[in-house]
């Protein structure tokens, strides 16, 4: 009987230290000092004109938004220029990760994917805020930017043969890595509570496609800036969906760099993800001797 009831006692402590250890916070990033030196461009709304400005963030207030970046997609060629975006996005993040940035990855539909790990877990943990406006799919803004002149209407694939529009994706392409004090969510009203309990203020958009996902999902540019969040765009980490058989028949490459300018006109700035893989000279030390002087006092 003793044996009994030292077995049974040894089972619920166990049970008892798994049941704490699914439910305990999972810890976030630790705020590190460190400046970022962003080369923002961005366009007059009057004239169309490029203005370029250094602008400065701290590592620990930004954030990195990846946004449906999936390991498959009907329209085969947007699968293939993901497959090599991939690798280059995952070099910028892993060095603006060092330096103390948030990442976050979205892969929009695929969050059964991620259930129960930490970077999910870490982004449902944060205490709710109650957001000004609903945090949903946001379309066109007619009172602040003209149609994105690039036509859709007929198919945005540019495949000879354009397949049907299913789901074939099941999670984030597997070159970019989920690592660390990361965080997946697809949810707009979770990114938002997750900065604001993280004290984040800046907010790069990357990934795809640039003129639907990325302007238009619920943590999207367009909800970002609605929001007051500082927001730039990751021009040569980002791809729209056009086909050069739609107006203005330009090429795929063309098209998106119209989308680009017209986020740089109507929205917020773009940099090169370059501005996200270094920090100023010595901006760590000159912080974080700052800060130790002001705690000795």
């Amino acid at each position: 009987m003793r044996m009994k009831a030292l077995v049974g006692l040894c089972l619920l402590i166990q049970f008892g230290q798994s049941f704490a250890d699914e439910t305990a916070p999972v810890a976030n990033h630790p705020r590190v000092a460190g400046t970022l030196l962003l080369h923002a461009r961005s366009r007059s709304r009057d004239s169309g004109l490029v203005i370029v400005k250094d602008v400065e963030w701290q590592a620990s207030e930004t954030a990195i938004i990846i946004c449906d970046m999936w390991d498959n997609h009907y329209c085969q060629c947007a699968a293939q220029r993901v497959g090599v975006m991939a690798p280059q996005m995952n070099a910028v993040v892993t060095a603006a990760r060092n330096y103390g940035v948030m990442i976050i990855h979205a892969p929009s539909g695929c969050m059964e994917e991620y259930a129960n790990t930490p970077h999910r877990l870490r982004m449902q943990q944060a205490p709710h805020v109650d957001a000004p406006f609903e945090l949903t799919w946001c379309n066109l803004e007619p009172d602040r930017e003209p149609p994105i002149p690039i036509k859709v209407d007929v198919s945005p694939c540019d495949d000879p043969v354009v397949g049907p529009a299913v789901k074939v994706f099941t999670k984030q392409h597997p070159a970019i890595d989920i690592i660390g004090y990361d965080g997946v969510t697809d949810s707009g009203q979770e990114v938002l509570n997750f900065c604001k309990a993280a004290g984040i203020k800046n907010v790069v958009l990357m990934g795809v496609h640039t003129n639907m996902c990325v302007l238009g999902r619920s943590f999207g540019i367009r909800q970002q800036v609605k929001l007051g969040m500082n927001v730039v765009l990751a021009r040569d980490l980002t791809d729209c969906m056009y086909d050069p058989r739609e107006p203005p028949h330009v090429s795929h490459a063309r098209g998106t760099e119209i989308v680009i300018e017209h986020i740089e006109r109507y929205w917020c700035p773009s940099i090169e993800g370059a501005d996200l893989t270094r920090i100023i000279p010595g901006s760590a030390d000159r912080v974080s001797e700052a800060a130790a002087s002001a705690a000795g006092k």
